[in-house]
């Protein structure tokens, strides 16, 4: 994440000890300023931290994995050492929080992976500031929350893995139910899919307001559909299938959502890590073909349209639209030569326009995050065991690679050089420290 300071905060998993640590970073440099040892989560790989946000302060805004709702900032002393502190933590009594956003009155909104005890579901809540207080909202037996949440002016969206709900904060104890929609979840985890049910944050789109719309796309076995509400009353305003049946019809990643279009990529066979994955997959494994597709919202509201759609494009990343360029941005993977490159995608076609490799083999894996575009036009990519640095310039470049301090730090440096077949856009620069 960056705030308004120019300067990285980032939430990592140490290999070695499976503990969360904050870090901030020099945005040109990715050098460590300041660190600070979270606590170890023991319920979920998802859980103590690694959901977060940055305030309007730029600080961190976390819930750990003892349950402490805290806001961590940055700062300088006198020499110049940069260090983190927490500036606040409220105990909100729930350790295993998946998802966590700030809403429209600075109330802070969350959900946990599952429910405190056997027979209840997970829980929705918020906490606010400025009573103190915090609110929670239990969802049926056996619904369990296993992506993000999202917040709109309109409220708060949560996808668990049985229905689509959007609360707001109303006058009492608990949370409001404004309206739930229960979905296809299928009869099992796909593989490529972290959880049975949705694998898509819930995510608000539209051409005037911008939250008009929610889109997930279901878990219906064997063809998954994407599928678009209104926001307002809750209605489906259209489905259609995703991709293809039996080959990469299954979803792990939020949409791109802007004006009135959204994009889902393939998840279908990827290769995740097992400790994240809950329960078994049917089947139990399949190859990653990857895909992606665009799904329009008709012109005058009353459905939504394929607008294109691939079988091709491999995104190990969470795909990420730039309005600056409008470009699309992922990381895609090639399984025959096991390699990961960074590549740029026209909205309006689907077509590759340019493509980078920048590594292979364990620690290069981007694990489905999404990457972090600055206001500079610098590109931040987590992976397995690091934080790539990309840049863009207009022609193709030759790499040279160096490792110093036996690869504790790795600079890749390019130079232009003319090609027979010019790409729109290339990489100049990836800095990548681990």
């Amino acid at each position: 994440m960056m705030g308004s300071d120019g300067l990285i905060v980032s939430v990592g998993v140490k290999l070695s000890n499976r503990t969360p640590y904050a870090y901030l970073l020099d945005p040109a440099t990715l050098g460590q300023l300041a660190t600070m040892e979270l606590v170890r989560s023991t319920t979920s790989d998802l859980a103590g931290g690694i959901y977060s946000y940055l305030d309007t302060n730029n600080s961190l805004v976390l819930v750990n994995a003892s349950g402490n709702l805290q806001r961590i900032s940055h700062s300088q002393d006198t020499s110049g050492a940069w260090q983190l502190t927490v500036d606040s933590s409220v105990q909100i009594g729930y350790p295993d929080v998946v998802g966590l956003v700030p809403d429209y009155e600075g109330r802070v909104w969350f959900a946990t992976a599952q429910g405190t005890t056997g027979t209840t579901g997970a829980v929705v809540g918020y906490h606010d500031p400025s009573t103190s207080r915090t609110a929670q909202f239990t969802l049926p037996a056996g619904e369990q929350v296993a992506n993000s949440i999202s917040s709109s002016p309109s409220g708060v969206a949560v996808a668990s893995t049985q229905a689509l709900y959007l609360f707001k904060a109303g006058n009492g104890e608990s949370p409001e139910q404004l309206w739930r929609q229960p979905y296809d979840a299928g009869p099992a985890r796909k593989p490529g899919q972290l959880s049975w049910g949705t694998g898509a944050t819930p995510a608000f789109f539209g051409p005037e307001s911008g939250f008009e719309y929610l889109t997930i796309t279901d878990n219906a076995a064997p063809q998954e559909n994407i599928l678009v509400y209104e926001t307002l009353t809750g209605d489906l305003l259209g489905s259609v299938p995703f991709l293809t049946a039996g080959l990469n019809s299954g979803n792990e990643d939020a949409a791109i959502a802007v004006g009135g279009s959204v994009f889902y990529p393939s998840t279908y066979g990827y290769d995740y890590p097992s400790s994240a994955e809950t329960g078994p997959s049917v089947p139990e494994s399949a190859l990653f073909v990857g895909g992606m597709q665009r799904v329009d919202v008709l012109a005058d509201g009353s459905g939504i349209q394929t607008m294109w759609a691939n079988n091709s494009t491999a995104s190990a990343a969470e795909p990420r639209l730039s309005l600056s360029d409008n470009l699309i941005y992922t990381v895609t993977f090639d399984a025959t030569t096991q390699i990961y490159s960074f590549v740029s995608i026209d909205p309006g076609t689907g077509a590759i326009l340019s493509s980078t490799p920048y590594g292979s083999g364990f620690g290069a894996n981007p694990l489905q995050m999404v990457s972090l575009i600055s206001p500079d036009g610098v590109l931040y990519q987590g992976t397995e065991r690091g934080i790539l640095r990309v840049q863009a310039v207009p022609e193709p470049s030759v790499c040279v690679l160096l490792a110093l301090g036996g690869a504790v730090v790795a600079w890749v440096s390019c130079r232009k050089r003319p090609l027979r077949r010019k790409l729109p856009r290339e990489w100049d620069e990836v800095t990548a420290r681990f």
